[in-house]
């Protein structure tokens, strides 16, 4: 994956104007002591935590223009300054890049892909825990629907005179499979030629993306890819559209204060279509994005962020591996273990 940020930077207007390295070594030690803290930060504290070398009233005026610029607010008079979402956008988008996790995080990453086999639905689903454990946030595990992968194998065994199992692999790992009636009895010799004609006209193809097989002389045989054919050529089987994994959504409790806002992301996240559609509206190609606040859209949602990005499965399709919450996530763990993770999970169905 390419380890690029989007900075959204058009949806909240101006937040590439240039600040003078004073006001940006201000705003960053605000934004790192509020991710930290939860709390306004005073100018005592960003005299302390940023090495600057100028008088505390320096530090608060140069705090009260920061405010007017629209890059942090007073939550209550004689409080500290919180940062907007433009200070947070201007936070992320200096971030230093690439973001790597810690040595200990990285080996917890590897560790996990290595001992992790069996059913990639469970796989996807102990992703978005590790992810939420590492993040400390809810974490999200998108997967490409069926139909968009490609056949990889595609295989006929008889289990009864008139009883045949297909078997079909696809790009993704997943596997299909679909029991065929037969309405002759079939020999060996005639599975053996129906494969062969099986894989020369379904491997390769997208899932309900299918050609109609010639015919080869054979009734037995044309019937077997007959019935075989409407069971590729029909999308809906087997396939349920993108899946979810959702991790960690109680975390997301512990990250505010107000209940409402509490109730409102977990009603969020407890209805895929609107997370799913959140993922995408947000993402771009190959790129780790990072939405904050009210870029992403969501109304309930304001006061939370997305990070999120791609990972390939197979050759060409994209799924989305990414973490949900509050405006003060610590940004720069949150990219970097999204990041790993997404490499990790495409090497593995690599």
């Amino acid at each position: 994956m390419e380890e690029t940020t989007n900075s959204l930077s058009e949806s909240l207007g101006s937040t590439d104007q240039q600040l003078d390295d004073r006001k940006k070594a201000i705003l960053h030690s605000i934004v790192s002591e509020h991710i930290e803290t939860a709390q306004p930060v005073g100018s005592a504290h960003v005299l302390q935590s940023s090495g600057l070398k100028v008088s505390p009233a320096t530090i608060r005026n140069e705090m009260a223009h920061l405010e007017e610029e629209g890059y942090l607010v007073q939550p209550h008079t004689s409080a500290g300054r919180i940062p907007t979402d433009k200070g947070y956008r201007f936070f992320v988008d200096h971030l230093d890049s690439p973001q790597r996790v810690g040595q200990e995080s990285m080996e917890e990453v590897r560790s996990f892909f290595e001992r992790t086999h069996g059913e990639l639905e469970q796989m996807f689903k102990e992703t978005s825990r590790m992810l939420s454990t590492l993040t400390h946030y809810a974490a999200l595990v998108m997967v490409p629907a069926k139909t968009s992968c490609v056949v990889k194998s595609i295989q006929l065994v008889q289990i009864m005179e008139r009883v045949a199992i297909l078997i079909v692999v696809l790009s993704d790992g997943s596997i299909e499979k679909h029991t065929l009636t037969l309405g002759e009895i079939v020999d060996d010799n005639e599975i053996s030629e129906a494969n062969t004609i099986l894989r020369r006209v379904f491997c390769g193809l997208r899932r309900g993306d299918t050609s109609v097989a010639e015919p080869v002389g054979t009734r037995k045989i044309d019937n077997i890819v007959r019935q075989v054919h409407a069971i590729m050529s029909n999308p809906q089987v087997d396939s349920t559209g993108e899946s979810l994994f959702v991790q960690g959504a109680s975390r997301m409790a512990e990250a505010f204060d107000a209940v409402e806002t509490v109730r409102s992301v977990l009603t969020i996240l407890e209805q895929q279509i609107l997370v799913v559609n959140l993922i995408r509206s947000v993402i771009e190609q190959d790129k780790l994005t990072v939405a904050i606040g009210q870029e992403h859209g969501v109304a309930l949602l304001a006061q939370c962020s997305v990070v999120v990005a791609p990972y390939r499965v197979g050759t060409e399709e994209k799924g989305i591996v990414g973490v949900l919450g509050p405006t003060r996530m610590d940004y720069q763990n949150a990219m970097a273990a999204v990041l790993a993770v997404g490499d990790e999970l495409e090497a593995r169905l690599s």
